[in-house]
């Protein structure tokens, strides 16, 4: 099959107590994989088998008719994207080259935290929350459903899953306590960093 489903990068109990094991567990193990799964049979015997994931998402992108493509693979992105913006110990205030252009380009970190829970928790519905770079700008913006912005030409630095499956087991309808728990807790910047470079 064209794409698999990555490891984790951590074990599914690394976050507790801020995501439990269980959350981990049906969120990779049943979503994650899901998209995989239904990717693979939409691809089969097509093109697009022998693509990559990012080409393929930008293939899909152009068309609406190729939506069902699209939805899983961007999802599949997203969630392996998504997964590597967590580690443990995480979260807080970050330094070096991140903070500085998180400085210059939203004018300090407690913008930063204000303006991107605004983007996670002002999400209708699901979706997620990004902190981008488009052109030289640093931007944070919201996205629905499998919508990213590698669709729209724009290079991912960090994002937060604000789908319900990502935090409804732990924090049932209360998504911004979900938020300020992987901004305080959870967030890698060092994988923020790579992605800076």
């Amino acid at each position: 099959m064209p794409v698999s489903l990555p490891a984790l990068p951590w074990p599914e109990n690394a976050f507790e107590p801020y995501t439990s094991a269980r959350t981990i567990s049906f969120h990779y193990g049943k979503h994650h994989k899901a998209y995989v799964d239904n990717l693979n049979k939409l691809i089969a015997g097509t093109p697009q088998d022998n693509r990559s994931l990012e080409e393929i998402i930008r293939f899909a992108a152009a068309d609406p008719s190729r939506a069902a493509i699209f939805n899983n693979a961007a999802q599949v992105w997203n969630h392996t994207f998504f997964w590597h913006c967590m580690k443990p110990g995480g979260g807080g205030k970050p330094a070096g080259d991140v903070l500085r252009a998180i400085d210059e380009g939203l004018g300090g970190y407690e913008k930063f935290v204000e303006q991107f829970k605004a983007a996670a928790t002002g999400r209708f519905g699901s979706g997620w929350a990004w902190l981008i770079i488009e052109g030289a700008a640093l931007k944070i913006i919201s996205t629905p459903n499998a919508e990213n912005p590698l669709a729209k030409g724009q290079k991912a630095l960090l994002t937060c899953d604000v789908w319900e499956h990502a935090y409804y087991l732990d924090y049932q309808n209360r998504r911004p306590d979900f938020v300020q728990a992987f901004i305080d807790h959870l967030i890698n910047w060092d994988f923020v960093a790579e992605n800076l470079r």
